[in-house]
């Protein structure tokens, strides 16, 4: 298959990203973005994780160049609240590395402290371990390095994502890209794949490979090519959700650098504080209440009735193959995973730079298109099962929607039990520097979620202790060296700005 002329269908954020990338990359390509005016845009995405600035590195974007346009902040976090029980007080998921340096027994060191002074709770975790924690307690920001973690590459941004595409939008223009504003009313095709597009506006697109980037509606993919679909209903509880946007009340506190997400009766709530005001959304499950209770529960959770709603109807789960003869599938067109880990934009940048790779060769076979479903639908299903384990770890009981959580039954081959294996095997191997699996952050989860690597029972069983007072001399100066890190990172940040203040000098000057 040929390569040379490309259409993008849909001018949402997954098609203003893709288009940008392709023609950022592939300056020679004919890249084409079909936009209708009559299709709203799906707002998912307006938190992002770290990752996102391996995408913006390969494009040469600096923050300062979109932040404006896009009402944005940064952030260093991810915080749960209620999820393990109702009044848990929280803990955190920060970006960048957990520090080992120095460590006696590398990440297992936090659980010996833990075992030793129970009263510890779970969110010391991440400030013991995670040097940004310094910043994220105080509200603070700043371009210098802490241990294992760099500003440019682990700060993560909140942000209008419809915003970010229309910006996004403009600079593909700048470069070269067309973008052509219609809508889509016959498509042809034949046994290698869709052939040519018509229009309202009575022009006939043809291309050598269509981007779907049509949202839910899935237009080409799924609608067009009946590409089976493969729901994660079995593993994930939600299917609805209401959104609204939020005035600030008192910006300086509530414009803090992480997402807050509370689980409540049916679901969970997200607040997003982007520049200017704070986007809000609860997501659940229209098995256990109807779309109007849900609403009046949201509206209770704010304290807010007075605001514009949005309803959204969502599908979690991804297309069997998502390139299907010349048919590639990016964003919501492709599949959808709840966005409990500000994952809205992450699966639409790594199937980009997947798909960048494979355009590099001058015809694409059949064995690419195969190698790239392969390693999108295994990204994609490990990253459903990560945010399943939320829900898996929970031990809530008050309504009939967490107790069906507790009855839920995993398949043994998922990532959910596969990775918390790993974990709970880390305790026999106690001071060997061993350091168990932190794919997706399941050290953090685990841990905010009383799910311990290593606990009293495992030292007694693995390990064959016993006496404690032992242990609590053989472990003291790594507990030590816990606490006095954890206040050295805190003194560290002392005199960085605010994170209002350095938005205001750095980026809305």
């Amino acid at each position: 298959m040929d390569n040379k002329k490309i259409s993008i269908i849909g001018g949402g954020s997954a098609g203003a990203m893709t288009a940008y990338s392709l023609k950022k990359i592939f300056p020679d390509k004919n890249i084409t973005i079909i936009e209708s005016k009559t299709i709203p845009t799906i707002g998912v995405g307006e938190s992002t994780l770290a990752t996102i600035n391996k995408w913006l590195g390969m494009l040469n974007i600096q923050d300062t160049d979109f932040m404006k346009e896009c009402d944005a902040s940064y952030k260093l976090s991810i915080r749960f609240e209620d999820f393990y029980q109702k009044g848990d007080k929280g803990f955190h998921y920060p970006f960048g590395l957990p520090t080992i340096d120095g460590n006696k027994a590398g990440l297992n060191d936090w659980y010996f402290k833990k075992i030793l002074y129970p009263d510890t709770p779970n969110s010391d975790y991440a400030r013991c371990m995670y040097s940004v924690m310094a910043l994220v307690d105080e509200n603070k920001i700043t371009d210098d390095s802490l241990p294992n973690w760099n500003f440019k590459q682990n700060a993560g941004y909140q942000f209008d994502a419809i915003k970010f595409g229309n910006w996004l939008k403009k600079e593909f223009k700048k470069i070269g890209g067309k973008i052509e504003v219609g809508s889509i009313i016959k498509i042809n095709q034949d046994n290698k794949g869709i052939t040519s597009l018509y229009l309202d506006t009575h022009k006939q697109i043809s291309a050598d490979l269509y981007i779907d980037c049509s949202g839910f509606k899935s237009l080409l993919l799924g609608k067009t090519l009946k590409e089976p679909f493969e729901s994660y209903s079995n593993i994930l509880p939600n299917n609805s959700a209401w959104t609204t946007r939020l005035p600030y009340k008192n910006k300086k506190k509530e414009l803090v650098t992480y997402t807050n997400c509370t689980a409540i009766e049916n679901g969970w709530v997200w607040k997003i504080p982007l520049w200017s005001k704070m986007g809000t959304g609860y997501v659940y499950s229209d098995k256990y209440i109807s779309d109007e209770d849900a609403l009046k529960q949201f509206q209770k959770y704010l304290g807010e009735k007075d605001l514009e709603f949005k309803k959204l109807k969502m599908r979690n789960g991804v297309y069997q193959n998502i390139w299907v003869k010349n048919v590639c599938a990016i964003g919501l067109s492709a599949g959808f995973i709840e966005p409990l880990e500000g994952n809205g934009l992450l699966s639409i940048h790594e199937f980009i730079f997947q798909l960048l790779r494979a355009l590099q060769r001058p015809i694409v076979s059949e064995f690419t298109k195969q190698n790239f479903n392969m390693y999108c639908k295994n990204f994609f299903d490990g990253f459903a099962e990560f945010v399943a384990l939320h829900y898996a770890l929970s031990i809530r009981t008050d309504t009939p929607y967490w107790q069906d959580i507790q009855k839920r039954h995993y398949p043994m081959e998922t990532t959910v039990l596969r990775l918390n294996s790993d974990f709970q095997r880390a305790h026999t191997y106690r001071f060997n520097n061993y350091n168990y699996p932190v794919e997706a952050g399941v050290n953090c989860i685990g841990t905010g979620m009383n799910w311990y690597a290593a606990d009293i029972v495992s030292l007694k069983y693995g390990l064959g202790i016993h006496n404690f007072d032992s242990l609590k001399w053989e472990c003291q100066p790594c507990i030590d060296r816990l606490n006095t890190r954890k206040e050295e990172w805190k003194k560290s940040v002392k005199n960085c700005p605010s994170l209002l203040g350095y938005l205001k000098k750095h980026i809305y000057n």
